[in-house]
């Protein structure tokens, strides 16, 4: 072969290699469809490394090998934005929300233009870094961060590090001339998390925030540091557009949505909540939605970005000083604050388990006042690195659990101290142990007055035995007076017990011993969650009564057979096993039936159950002619599952009113789509 032949032959593997790596990673980053393996990926990668080291001369600027990071850098040029990358007003509330529908309907019909509902596209509002990403003849040349709106910093090299952003436009007609896409450059939550546990164990500042790991990440100095963050990107919106390129010519006077498709085109993620809605109504109905919608996501949001679609409606809107007429950010409640970490005290579960709660200054977080936040156990405290006295970022999970995400180590001044866990638990002073391989220290004593309280109040709750009036401080006194002493004595209590009781009168004590009694024949699924087995909350409990049917079968469950249970993993089956094999467990449920408890048997409607045989569901949005967990309960009634995330495994996900990212994640993967109406047609 000759030498010229085999040149070619070279360079023609070296184009194929790049063209079906950059495949690979647009599977991977962009679409969430990967068609090859990690380690099948590595090997063309390597091949790759090998065949540009022995001959330079062919290395393409869109190859992945040159993500990994070039020389460090000395510091960081300033970039002119030719179009400045203006802020957003806020809307803090649905009321402002409304109001900024009417001032863009009021300003319009003072230029002569009457519209009575303005289309307006909407997506999240990412917790992360705004950036500007210039290609030239598809190529990309240039990434600044938005700094000041007017004037950023170069960041190409270490924004060339980010897999989900392409390094050339995945066209098949390369577009000529210039295009500058913007979004935002961001963590999601695991990585998040995991990027400050490493920097605790290495003793280092963690970030208190996604937001500043990802400003950090994009200004570090070395680029090879930025390689090794994995970092995403989603784009929002063009800027510079100086191209004949087909997709692109007279891109800024088609409608809004146009360009995210054709951004999307180009090898780049838009918001998966992006969509369009009509009038001010269904506008709140988004906002609505993807506030609920928050805490399930992967990455962190703060609210939504709304536009007006029309982009010619856009222009005759035009500017404020610094903020487009046409846009605004509807922000979501806080859920995040600082304040003074001011003690650590242990509470005991129902289970034993010792769990650190911080005592806080208290402060505003999502509208509500918070004063403690968990900290979950100690090994959270010590991979976290909180003191005592340290200021710390406090955030409500869900919104409404508050924990401590973060020290503000900046803040220190030397007088905080490291917190102690105890050897020994704080209500009933027994030695406390930890068992190998868990997280979580626990009181071994099944006496100890706090695991009582627990379990009472566990029993009772609405998903278990739904007894009424047997909230906390029922519980509390009857406990406190040694009136009951474990549950089955719950099945004994008298009125004329309960009247001896401080502030207990006859009306009170008859109706509590009232629902106490109604208690005895709940659904055997109830009875197996009021239980309190690890590891078993109220789906996996509907799951063993629908496999067990009844009370007897249940108590004869072994390992084994729990194993063969769908939906029942290793772990769980063994808590349950062990809860089973427990002689104090065993008493009991003894004790509990000779009192009278007897769970309703479960009985299935073979007919029903195997309508949604093997049908796996996912929901979003609201619904008009049922709750949520109706609908769930009649899925699972008609043999179907109920999962809270799309895969490929998902056979369904049902979109009500106002759907968040589930429809797009359910769009990109191909799953089917229902209506509420198709859903109730399958019952």
């Amino acid at each position: 072969m000759s030498q010229t032949h085999a040149s070619k032959t070279i360079k023609a593997r070296v184009d194929e290699l790049v063209s079906s790596l950059n495949e690979h990673a647009y599977r991977y980053y962009v679409l969430s469809q990967p068609t090859i393996s990690d380690a099948e990926y590595d090997e063309l990668f390597r091949e790759l490394q090998r065949l540009e080291h022995a001959h330079p001369e062919y290395v393409r600027s869109d190859s992945p090998t040159q993500r990994v990071g070039g020389k460090p850098l000395e510091g960081f040029a300033t970039v002119r934005h030719r179009i400045p990358m203006l802020s957003l007003d806020n809307a803090m509330n649905e009321e402002e929300l409304r109001s900024f529908d009417d001032q863009v309907r009021r300003f319009l019909a003072k230029e002569g233009i009457e519209q009575s509902d303005i289309e307006y596209t909407v997506e999240f509002k990412f917790d992360g870094v705004a950036v500007a990403l210039t290609y030239e003849n598809g190529l990309l040349i240039q990434a600044a961060t938005r700094g000041d709106g007017t004037i950023g910093e170069d960041v190409t090299s270490n924004v060339r590090t980010i897999k989900a952003i392409p390094l050339k436009l995945r066209e098949e007609s390369e577009p000529q001339g210039t295009c500058e896409i913007r979004g935002e450059v961001l963590f999601r939550k695991r990585e998040f998390e995991a990027l400050n546990a490493e920097r605790v164990a290495r003793g280092e500042e963690s970030f208190a925030n996604p937001r500043n790991a990802a400003s950090g990440s994009l200004r570090q100095l070395d680029p090879q540091e930025t390689a090794k963050r994995p970092l995403w990107f989603f784009a929002y919106g063009l800027g510079v557009v100086e191209s004949e390129h087909r997709k692109l010519v007279d891109i800024n006077a088609r409608p809004l949505n146009d360009a995210m498709k054709t951004i999307e085109s180009f090898g780049f993620s838009i918001s998966p909540g992006f969509r369009v809605v009509r009038g001010v109504s269904q506008l709140v109905s988004a906002y609505q939605a993807a506030e609920a919608e928050r805490d399930s996501l992967p990455f962190e949001v703060d609210g939504i970005v709304i536009k007006v679609n029309d982009t010619r409606l856009q222009k005759v809107l035009g500017f404020r000083q610094r903020s487009p007429r046409w846009a605004i950010a509807a922000k979501f409640k806080p859920v995040e604050a600082v304040t003074v970490l001011e003690d650590i005290i242990i509470q005991v579960g129902r289970t034993g388990a010792l769990t650190p709660v911080a005592v806080l200054k208290p402060v505003r977080v999502g509208g509500v006042i918070v004063s403690r936040a968990t900290l979950h156990n100690q090994d959270e405290i010590e991979r976290k690195g909180v003191l005592i006295g340290d200021s710390v970022v406090v955030r409500r999970q869900g919104d409404v659990i508050p924990a401590v995400v973060a020290p503000v180590t900046a803040a220190r001044t030397g007088n905080e101290r490291a917190f102690k866990f105890p050897t020994r638990c704080p209500e009933c002073e027994s030695s406390v142990e930890r068992v190998p391989g868990e997280a979580v220290i626990r009181c071994p004593n099944a006496k100890c007055p706090a695991k009582l309280h627990n379990r009472i109040l566990h029993f009772a709750t609405r998903d278990a035995m739904d007894i009424e009036g047997l909230g906390d401080k029922m519980v509390a006194l009857l406990v406190e007076h040694n009136v009951v002493r474990d549950l089955p004595s719950l099945y004994s209590l008298r009125v004329e017990d309960l009247q001896k009781l401080p502030r207990m009168g006859e009306l009170s004590s008859r109706n509590l011993v009232d629902g106490i009694e109604q208690s005895k024949t709940r659904p055997l699924d109830r009875f197996i969650f009021a239980l309190g087995i690890r590891h078993v909350g109220s789906k996996t409990a509907a799951v063993l009564a629908r496999h067990c049917k009844n009370i007897e079968s249940f108590m004869k469950l072994t390992e084994q057979e729990l194993l063969t249970v769908d939906e029942i993993g290793p772990e769980t089956a063994h808590s349950i096993a062990s809860f089973l094999s427990d002689e104090n467990e065993q008493e009991l449920v003894r004790a509990l039936r000779e009192r009278g408890v007897r769970p309703a048997e479960i009985t299935i409607d073979q007919k029903k159950a195997a309508t949604l045989s093997g049908k796996t569901f996912v929901l979003t949005g609201a619904f008009a002619s049922m709750s949520r967990k109706e609908a769930e309960e009649k899925i699972v009634e008609y043999g179907g599952k109920v999962s809270s995330s799309v895969s490929k495994k998902t056979s369904f996900v049902v979109a009500g009113e106002s759907p968040g990212s589930k429809l797009d994640n359910a769009r990109a993967l191909g799953v089917a789509i229902l209506s509420e109406d198709e859903l109730l047609k399958m019952f």
